[in-house]
């Protein structure tokens, strides 16, 4: 098994509790982490014996665009919508980070990570 990811994703989108939040939007950064058994494309060195990262990027994106009070539902909407599109997948993980929350002081972001285990 090996572990993919795809880190660093940036959106502007407009996830949030407050009105204003889903008029002007904010900047999020998403990262993606799967277990999948990689040894046919480690062989292969061909991209339909993986999960191709464009497809996943653009998966994460649909999510991104749809406006959200929480971020925890972002983050569990991505992993569903990637379970259903790739049930090969074991495990998974998605950290979801709003950049520069408005909380009343300076604040880098708030994230949320959520994990989920496909059972056998």
């Amino acid at each position: 098994m090996s572990w993919i990811s795809i880190e660093g994703m940036e959106f502007h989108s407009y996830h949030g509790c407050f009105k204003e939040e889903r008029i002007i939007g904010t900047r999020f950064v998403v990262d993606l982490w799967f277990e999948l058994d990689t040894t046919a494309a480690e062989r292969s060195d061909n991209l339909k014996d993986t999960i191709d990262y464009q497809a996943v990027y653009q998966l994460v994106k649909g999510q991104m665009d749809e406006s959200s009070h929480l971020i925890e539902n972002v983050g569990r909407r991505i992993l569903d919508v990637f379970h259903s599109k790739y049930p090969q997948v074991s495990r998974s993980r998605v950290k979801v980070s709003k950049l520069n929350p408005p909380l009343g002081g300076k604040i880098h972001s708030v994230n949320i990570t959520i994990e989920n285990t496909r059972m056998a």
